[in-house]
């Protein structure tokens, strides 16, 4: 699983599963699942498209965690982006926030988006 960190004005963009999903409405860093012959940084970039609708520039690997859930573990790497392109719809994802991290403790996170959060910006 790859996932961006967007940062803007001290926030960072978060969103929120939908209902739907697995981890129904818990809020993530946005991103997804790595396809067969793809790399990071493609996937990044076409599920970024697919869930905000917005272009990126993805930097360099700044934090991975592998977190073990009931069934299956996780392998998330967080990358540092940019985004290409401002306008931020919510196509595939339920919920979109800019949010301060003193303020993540406001929404529940999945448990590896959480682990990579504490890891990478000291959240307690």
């Amino acid at each position: 699983m790859v996932a961006a960190v967007l940062e803007r004005d001290g926030r960072y963009l978060i969103t929120q599963r939908r209902a739907s999903a697995v981890l129904p409405l818990m809020w993530e860093f946005p991103g997804g699942r790595v396809e067969a012959g793809e790399t990071d940084q493609q996937a990044l970039k076409r599920e970024l498209t697919h869930r905000l609708g917005v272009e990126i520039d993805v930097g360099k690997l700044i934090s991975f965690v592998s977190h073990p859930y009931e069934h299956y573990v996780v392998d998330l790497f967080l990358y540092e982006c940019t985004l290409v392109t401002e306008l931020l719809e919510t196509r595939a994802v339920n919920a979109y926030k800019w949010a301060l991290s003193q303020e993540f403790d406001q929404y529940p996170f999945t448990p590896a988006d959480e682990a990579s959060m504490n890891k990478l910006l000291g959240v307690n």
